[in-house]
C-alpha cells in the first residue's frame, strides 16, 4: 500500500493493472516534487537548533510570534526566558539570536534586554543611534546566516522616516564588525550556533572571510 502526503492510492480502483501502474508513476513524481520544493530554511529547525543547545544550560527558548519581535525574561508565569521572533520569519530568528548572544546575563534578566529602541519613521539623529547599537548584532546575524547558508540583508528599518538612511554606509560597518569578530573569536554562545547551524545546512568553512562581501 503506497502512502504519500496523506493520500492512500488503494482508495482508488482501477480498470486494470497498467492504469494503476501509471497512477503510481505520476503520484510519485507529484510527491517527489512537492517534497523537494519545501523551502531550505524551516523555522521549525531553526527552533529545534536553539532550543536543543540552550533551552536546559540557558533556560532559554526560541519562539515564533505573531507580531513584532521580544526578548521577555523568565517570570511567574513563564519559568523560561523567550525569544520571540516576528511573524514567524527565518531571517527575524536569526536577527533576535543575534542579540541574545551580545546581551550579557544581566542584560537577559530585562525585558527586551533593557536597550534603547525608537521605532520605525526615526529622524536622522534617532537614525544614527539605531545603527549604532545595531552594528554588532547584524554582524553577528550575518555570521549566524554564513553559517545557515541564508542570505543576509541587513536592515536599516526605517522605512517611514524622513530621509532615506544610507544602506550602503551601514552594511560596510557590520561587514567591519564582522571581521573583527571573527579575528577576536566568537563567545561560546555564538560557537556553539555556529557548529550547530553549519552541521545542519552541510556549510564548510561558515568563518571563511571570502563569504562576506
Amino acid at each position: 500500500m503506497l502512502r504519500t502526503i496523506g493520500l492512500d492510492i488503494t482508495a482508488f480502483s482501477f480498470l486494470n493493472a497498467a492504469d494503476e501502474v501509471k497512477y503510481q508513476t505520476n503520484f510519485n513524481r507529484y510527491s517527489n516534487s512537492v517534497r523537494y520544493s519545501q523551502p531550505k530554511h524551516q523555522i521549525k529547525d531553526i527552533i529545534n537548533i536553539f532550543n536543543q543547545s540552550f533551552a536546559s544550560s540557558y533556560n532559554t527558548r526560541l519562539i515564533s510570534g505573531d507580531d513584532e519581535p521580544i526578548y521577555l525574561p523568565a517570570c511567574a508565569q513563564v519559568p523560561y526566558h523567550r525569544i520571540i521572533f516576528a511573524h514567524g520569519y527565518y531571517a527575524s530568528a536569526l536577527h533576535e539570536i543575534a542579540h541574545w548572544c551580545v546581551a550579557g546575563p544581566e542584560r537577559r534578566l530585562k525585558e527586551d534586554y533593557g536597550y534603547w529602541y525608537a521605532a520605525d519613521g526615526r529622524n536622522e539623529s534617532q537614525q544614527a543611534k539605531f545603527e549604532q547599537v545595531e552594528v554588532k548584532p547584524q554582524a553577528l546575524e550575518w555570521i549566524l546566516s554564513s553559517a545557515a547558508d541564508f542570505k543576509f540583508n541587513v536592515s536599516c528599518d526605517n522605512l517611514n522616516g524622513c530621509f532615506e538612511p544610507d544602506r550602503q554606509a551601514f552594511k560596510n560597518k557590520v561587514l567591519v564588525q564582522v571581521k573583527q569578530t571573527i579575528k577576536a573569536g566568537l563567545s561560546s554562545r555564538m560557537q556553539t550556533l555556529v557548529n550547530e547551524l553549519s552541521e545542519f545546512y552541510q556549510v564548510p568553512s561558515p568563518l571563511c572571510l571570502t563569504r562576506f562581501y
